[in-house]
């Protein structure tokens, strides 16, 4: 003979009283985030040699933190008998499944994005076109912070399903590269001796890991160039600007006192002068002149 499974009445489940209860903890729980980023951070800034390592941590903590609140939250709020846990779990995997989806891929990709590591928070990263440090890994998204100071929100799903390149992948130093483009009848040795000295003298360049300076003849718009590309480590990822800025300002002030050419390309638009801050060859980056453009490139070390 067959028996028919009991209807269970899910609201006669909730606890009312354990509804304050289960906010308070989450109000808790997001005091206590709160302050473990404030403290965190602060002690980031104070032990710069430790940030990064610092900042891991207090992503892992925060996430574990609300896992258990909302966990604790729930536990409060409902009596979670054996028919109770079984009706929940139907009526909230037809809700997922039609609502959530989303939000669930999300959370979970955050779980995976956080064990797997393919990126850690104050990595440099480059994800679809944005390219910053990544200020934060949380349930739903990850924020990366451009060198423009705009804060990019990309939900976890689509990070972990797209290519995501990691300039510096949990260490302090990044590789930075830089290229400057003379013209073809300078003299090549001082150039490269200039960018040298350049290098050596900015107090931003790591030193103790290799740097080099390329040469190399590139063609652009039928014109001989030769390009002086020079690769050196930053010594924290948060000077990347300065760093560029500083090398870019010795190696043209030292070119014009010895009076060296830069390569002069002639377009539509006019004569234009080509120092490629990016390291991407194309020249038309980075706060140099090119007649009517003056855009401040800074997209990308650590290619």
């Amino acid at each position: 003979m067959e028996t028919t499974p009991p209807v269970v009445d899910i609201s006669s489940a909730i606890l009312f009283p354990g509804i304050v209860y289960g906010c308070m903890v989450l109000a808790l729980t997001w005091f206590a985030s709160g302050t473990l980023t404030r403290v965190l951070g602060g002690l980031g800034n104070r032990f710069t040699d430790k940030r990064l390592i610092l900042n891991q941590v207090s992503t892992v903590v925060r996430f574990l933190l609300w896992l258990v609140g909302f966990a604790v939250a729930v536990a409060l709020s409902l009596n979670l008998s054996k028919e109770v846990i079984i009706a929940l779990t139907g009526t909230v995997a037809v809700a997922v499944g039609f609502a959530l989806k989303d939000l669930l891929a999300s959370i979970i990709a955050g779980v995976t994005i956080i064990f797997d590591r393919p990126f850690q928070v104050g990595d440099r990263v480059a994800f679809a076109g944005t390219y910053g440090e990544v200020t934060a890994i949380g349930l739903r998204s990850v924020r990366i912070v451009t060198l423009d100071d705009n804060v990019v929100t990309i939900p976890n799903s689509k990070v972990l399903t797209e290519v995501v390149s990691s300039g510096n992948w949990g260490a302090l130093d990044m590789l930075i590269q830089v290229d400057f483009h003379i013209a073809h009848d300078e003299d090549i040795r001082l150039a490269k001796r200039l960018v040298e000295e350049s290098i050596t003298s900015c107090r931003y360049a790591y030193l103790k890991k290799g740097w080099r300076v390329l040469v190399a003849q590139e063609i652009k718009n039928n014109y001989m160039t030769i390009r002086l590309r020079a690769q050196v480590y930053v010594l924290d990822v948060q000077y990347e600007l300065e760093f560029k800025s500083e090398i870019n300002e010795r190696v043209l002030s030292a070119f014009h006192d010895h009076e060296i050419r830069l390569a002069t390309i002639f377009s539509d638009r006019g004569p234009r002068v080509v120092v490629d801050n990016d390291g991407d060859g194309d020249g038309d980056d980075d706060g140099f002149h090119d007649g009517d453009d003056g855009d401040d490139g800074g997209d990308g070390g650590g290619d």
